[in-house]
């Protein structure tokens, strides 16, 4: 008989590499789910398990209180491993490699997250920093009580939102992006470009179509000769998924990168699942594979992957992505999905204090960006599930609900 056939249906030591919001709900899903076995959780930081949005914002103004999880694992019965590396999957063992030695497992949760992407050459130059973790935010802390000159590279979500914080703490900005809009991979210009303003309304500057060509300690040197003066320098050029260590492990990998999970979560690889920034989908939804970098998506996938592995039958994951961004005095919420050839759809318009871009696929509403905006966000979000489609005159009007728009 095969190995597959003498294993126990139902695992009895399920492992969880990753001990973020993906990894740490997996472990509350498990126990909610009914798993009875034994649960380890490998995480590769110091820190108790704890929630990453604060980090960008009230933790790096030391406003915040603890962010760690309001999760009691030692009543989840689950074990923590904290500050372990995970190096390798070897699947025919059933063993993930760490650096304290191998850890066997009945079932295999992939919960790395994302890694943030290095400008080239500023690996070793002082005063050059990340943004993703808890200790990152530590170090860039002492930045803003000191209200260093910052130069801000990407004009990206983490850029927007570490440009509020560095201008509430008094530091002068600069942005350099090299795209010539804001959130250039993820929004049309015609809709980021009211968003441009907003930088200059915080006293920020920033520059578009602007190329770094070196960063040496205390200036960025741009490609067309500029220097700016930066006393620290906050890369935000984006991230990948953190996967790098199972190269070579046989588990199927996007070209991003993304572990290719299917509709339950499952990888190629038998009892292995996959959940969170690490791991793409296929969305019937929207007619592809999606790779969701956000908060909303880390804390739903693991109750799939967790029926997966505790029943053996899942709801097929397809949700609404949802992310949401605090920056310069706005709440901006977007909520589903698009591509270039949805067609976008004013309520209101880029001058008001609050408007929503809708945007429609044959008539059917495939997103919604609101800012400002909370109600049409949840409404549209709705729409968005059902796959209505809509009028678009009446959703055009901000005076009319959203969901009023609906056919």
């Amino acid at each position: 008989m095969s190995e597959q056939q003498t294993r126990p249906t139902q695992p009895q030591h399920v492992v969880v590499v990753g001990a973020g919001m993906a990894g740490a709900q997996t472990a509350v899903a498990l126990r909610e789910e009914g798993f009875a076995g034994s649960v380890t959780l490998i995480g590769a930081e110091p820190h108790q398990p704890y929630d990453r949005p604060p980090l960008s914002k009230a933790v790096l103004l030391g406003t915040a209180e603890d962010p760690a999880f309001d999760i009691d694992f030692e009543e989840l019965r689950v074990t923590l491993c904290l500050g372990v590396r995970v190096t390798g999957l070897r699947a025919d063992a059933r063993e993930v490699d760490t650096d304290r030695g191998p850890v066997g497992y009945d079932a295999l949760v992939l919960a790395t997250g994302a890694e943030p992407v290095v400008l080239p050459g500023t690996h070793d130059v002082p005063g050059v920093h990340l943004l993703r973790t808890l200790d990152d935010a530590a170090r860039l802390r002492p930045v803003l009580e000191r209200s260093h000159d910052v130069v801000v590279v990407g004009a990206g979500w983490i850029g927007a939102e570490f440009t509020t914080a560095a201008r509430a703490a008094g530091c002068a900005v600069t942005v350099v992006e090299a795209a010539d809009h804001p959130l250039a991979g993820t929004l049309p210009a015609e809709v980021a470009a009211p968003m441009a303003a907003w930088y200059a309304e915080s006293g920020a500057v920033l520059l578009t179509d602007a190329r770094v060509d070196r960063v040496v300690p205390g200036a960025v040197h741009l490609a067309d000769g500029r220097e700016i003066p930066a006393g620290a320098v906050l890369v935000g050029i984006g991230a990948r998924p953190a996967t790098r260590w199972l190269e070579g492990s046989g588990i199927a990998l996007g070209p991003d990168g993304s572990v290719t999970a299917d509709a339950t979560l499952r990888t190629s690889l038998p009892d292995v699942y996959a959940v969170g920034d690490c791991a793409s989908f296929p969305s019937a939804r929207f007619g592809e594979r999606l790779l969701v970098h956000h908060w909303d998506n880390a804390l739903q996938g693991p109750s799939t992957a967790a029926a997966a592995i505790t029943t053996g039958r899942a709801p097929v994951y397809d949700p609404v992505p949802y992310f949401w961004s605090e920056q310069f005095d706005r709440f901006v919420q977007y909520a589903g999905h698009h591509t270039a050839a949805d067609t976008p759809l004013w309520r209101g318009t880029p001058d008001d204090p609050a408007w929503t871009v809708c945007w429609l696929r044959d008539g059917v509403l495939t997103a919604v960006l609101a800012v400002g905006r909370p109600r049409d966000l949840t409404q549209g979000r709705k729409l968005v599930a059902a796959g209505a489609r809509i009028d678009p005159a009446r959703a055009a009007d901000p005076s009319v609900p959203l969901r009023s728009a609906a056919l």
